[in-house]
């Protein structure tokens, strides 16, 4: 038997212990709960087969009760005792993919990226479209694309055209972006015709997820009208390998800021999920933006239920995102096109001017959020390197 030693300002803390999918040598992958410096088997330490599963899905759909329950033997697990063989030290594991991806929703909730993003492609006209302080503007992403961090990003190819060019072209995204995000996976699904209230947020979405939603803009560019985002999306998404439970984030949660007009009846929250999560985005190394969850418009409740309003199912597993999460500042931009403003104010990076992704950059993101009695909760990262076109 071990005891682990947990210091008292570890992000990964008992304030938080987040669940992943790993596995070490010669192992198949299982279900783990992170404590500081390392990984508890829970399979093992449990004695429960449905932590045994190469994905969190099988305990994610027993239900809002069953998370709390095993929340709490969990608690109860690492501040006692725990088998030895239970526990390995996080760099001497594998992380893998904690969920297998249902669908992809991805949500566009900023407004501080929003109206940046209308100012600079239609620089005459209003930045926000009508309909976006009336709904969670949204569109359905690609599920099978979605990666664990750690994934290299081969460089897409695609159709594009610059307005200078009389004509598109096939060939190498030039202008590739990513947008740093906070994603929601939903534990308990909802049957064809049944759409979820805001209020029923926390019994259906089990944790919370970094995400970097990789974007070729050029060929985003030429494509996106009349329908919206496809090969320009669809070709990489990078979420973090560590799950942080929404019962965590309690002491995260503060209002979101002030909506008007006022939101249609279903989308009005009792008590709204706003959350104080603090994003770092790293190019190659460096710093260059902290994006302010808090900031976020659109609650990831309201997002929920408008995905569902329709009487659109949702299944375990589910994925959805904040889309890019931007604050009010040039330093709080989560996307380069933001950033660099289209490519036409290009930053410093590692003593280079640059504006978008070349090969072999790597950008790093991470976050926290406030815990109970001056902690913090920590969310790891996703991670990501460019690899060139095939």
């Amino acid at each position: 038997m071990t005891r682990i030693a947990i210091p008292e300002d570890s992000p990964f803390g008992l304030a938080n212990l987040p669940y992943g999918v790993f596995s070490t040598p010669g192992t198949e992958p299982r279900v783990g709960v992170r404590a500081a410096n390392v990984v508890v088997d829970l399979a093992e330490a449990l004695g429960d087969d449905v932590f045994a599963r190469p994905s969190l899905n099988a305990f994610m759909e027993q239900g809002h009760e069953r998370w709390v329950e095993v929340r709490e033997q969990v608690l109860d697990l690492v501040t006692d005792e725990v088998p030895g063989s239970a526990v390995h030290p996080v760099g001497a594991v594998t992380t893998h993919l904690p969920i297998e991806i249902a669908d992809y929703v991805d949500f566009y909730a900023s407004e501080h990226h929003a109206s940046n993003l209308g100012r600079l492609f239609r620089p005459d006209s209003e930045p926000l479209l009508p309909n976006w302080k009336h709904l969670p503007v949204g569109y359905h992403g690609r599920a099978g694309t979605v990666v664990v961090s750690g994934t290299d990003i081969v460089r897409p190819s695609g159709q594009r055209k610059a307005p200078d060019e009389p004509s598109p072209s096939y060939g190498p995204c030039r202008r590739l972006d990513i947008e740093a995000e906070v994603g929601f996976i939903v534990g308990t699904g909802s049957p064809l015709g049944t759409p979820v209230a805001a209020d029923d947020f926390h019994e259906r979405v089990f944790g919370v997820v970094l995400v970097n939603d990789w974007s070729a803009r050029d060929v985003q560019a030429w494509e996106y009208v009349p329908l919206g985002p496809f090969l320009g999306k669809s070709f990489a998404t990078s979420i973090s390998p560590w799950v942080v439970p929404l019962l965590a984030l309690e002491a995260a949660r503060v209002p979101t800021p002030p909506q008007s007009p006022e939101p249609l009846p279903y989308l009005r929250e009792t008590n709204p999920w706003g959350l104080d999560i603090d994003l770092v985005i790293e190019w190659n190394g460096q710093v260059v933006s902290r994006p302010p969850y808090r900031e976020m418009y659109w609650s990831p409740a309201q997002m929920l239920a408008h995905l569902t309003a329709n009487g659109a199912s949702s299944r375990t597993g589910d994925l959805f995102a904040s889309g890019t999460v931007s604050g009010p500042l040039k330093s709080e931009r989560g996307a380069f096109i933001e950033l660099t403003w289209g490519g036409k104010e290009p930053i410093e990076v590692q003593g280079e001017k640059r504006a978008f992704l070349e090969d072999g950059d790597e950008v790093v993101i991470s976050a926290t959020a406030p815990g109970p009695f001056g902690t913090r909760v920590g969310f790891g990262e996703v991670r990501g390197r460019v690899l060139p076109a095939r």
